[in-house]
């Protein structure tokens, strides 16, 4: 496979130049990729997963979601994670400006190997537990990838990448009855990814914002030591 980008002829055979490697977790930092890079990702077959929380070469992309959506008193995030770990990651926040973040122009990168034909992932970084995959998402859709290619970056590529896409990934017959039922459509708008009503997990359903079980059975969520204030 020729290619010329700068003057640089490259002739590669692909099916063996990463041959044993199946992934490349956190970001390539030089932006922007250029066409023999992205063409080396897409055609080796390997996963991509950026991991744009913790991007490289600027900020961590997760300081534009801590001052730009409301974190410390999000009433879902307060009933699912101890006040005092959100009181530690969100009273005192990085600032920085626009241009200073570097997560939409690797996510631009991330979306020419999509359009090359090749396979990006959604990562986490044990960054906020509960909104983290939410803004991950966010983020690769912000270099140009449209609604469908990062919520399948999200979801099936994922699945594939770790060897579970018989199982899981997409809503086929035969696959396991794990899903959610969201309240708005992310096709409209990524960030409707976050309206959760329901969570189905091995066939069992719970209500997203409390994770009372409401079929086959009915059961409310053991309580939470950080419900109450007192000892």
């Amino acid at each position: 496979m020729p290619t010329t980008e700068g003057g640089l002829d490259l002739k590669l055979d692909l099916t063996h130049v990463l041959d044993g490697f199946s992934g490349n977790e956190h970001a390539l930092p030089i932006v922007p990729l250029y066409r023999d890079v992205v063409e080396l990702v897409a055609r080796s077959g390997i996963f991509y997963t950026p991991t744009l929380l913790v991007a490289y070469g600027g900020p961590f992309g997760e300081n534009d979601f801590f001052i730009n959506t409301e974190v410390h008193d999000d009433p879902k995030l307060r009933h699912f994670v101890p006040h005092n770990l959100l009181d530690s990651r969100t009273h005192r926040r990085q600032w920085f400006h626009k241009q200073e973040h570097i997560y939409p122009r690797l996510a631009a990168s991330a979306a020419k190997v999509i359009r090359a034909g090749g396979r990006v992932c959604l990562g986490g970084h044990g960054q906020l537990q509960g909104i983290q995959c939410h803004w991950e998402l966010w983020a690769l859709q912000s270099g140009g990838m449209t609604n469908m290619e990062a919520l399948r970056a999200a979801t099936l590529h994922g699945a594939e990448a770790i060897g579970l896409a018989q199982d899981l990934g997409s809503l086929e017959a035969g696959k396991l009855a794990d899903l959610v039922v969201l309240n708005r459509n992310p096709l409209e708008d990524i960030r409707n990814s976050n309206t959760i009503r329901y969570v189905m997990k091995n066939g069992e359903l719970f209500e997203g914002d409390t994770l009372n079980q409401v079929w086959p059975r009915q059961k409310a969520l053991e309580p939470l030591w950080w419900w109450s204030e007192k000892p």
